[in-house]
């Protein structure tokens, strides 16, 4: 961490580690994620519309890391080999300890993230979430929610974030969509679930 430059101007922390996985191990990892996690269709509800999420999502952590966000509740699926390792080697990393993961399945540039910020009570004062990306290049904006201040990434196939301190009451970020061929994207963020916020 000390070797890595905080990207963000102030109120919180960001740093990008590019090549944090091989681009060998990446792409055998991201196959064996892609056939493994549970990934799933997410419903949301927009002006009273049920409309589908553009993008495929998973859970998986803990027994009783109930994670809920914009009127979802998701339960836990159990660990895989291969996102237990992963964790591990995070955690080892980044100094943090994680007991859950949200995966982003983008299958293509049509699949996105909007403007949000991950400040749900369940993650606590200062969360600190670890972002990995696997397969496709994509960009990821992130600005200041007060003045100019901006940061535009884009995250390379093996690439990790992390975002900590205040950042996520200061900043919002999103995966737009955009029109050029891309291929498919994994995005795991590891995160930490209060255990006073489990039911």
């Amino acid at each position: 961490m000390a070797a890595a430059e905080n990207l963000a101007a102030r109120d919180g922390e960001l740093y990008y580690l590019p090549g944090f996985i091989p681009p060998a191990e990446a792409r055998a990892l991201f196959e064996r994620l892609l056939a493994e996690l549970d990934w799933q269709e997410e419903f949301i509800t927009l002006v009273g519309r049920r409309v589908s999420v553009p993008r495929r999502v998973c859970w998986h952590g803990d027994e009783g890391a109930v994670y809920r966000y914009s009127g979802l509740v998701h339960y836990p699926q159990p660990w895989t080999a291969s996102s237990l390792a992963l964790k591990q080697s995070i955690e080892a990393a980044s100094g943090q300890r994680f007991n859950s993961v949200l995966g982003n399945l983008y299958r293509d540039g049509q699949d996105s993230m909007g403007w949000h910020a991950d400040q749900e009570k369940s993650l606590g004062q200062n969360p600190f979430i670890a972002s990995l990306s696997l397969g496709a290049e994509r960009l990821f904006k992130i600005r200041h929610n007060r003045g100019g201040e901006a940061v535009d990434l884009n995250l390379a196939d093996g690439s990790l974030l992390l975002m900590g301190g205040a950042l996520q009451h200061h900043w919002r970020h999103c995966v737009p969509k955009t029109r050029q061929a891309v291929e498919a994207r994994i995005n795991l963020t590891f995160r930490n679930i209060l255990p006073t916020e489990r039911p």
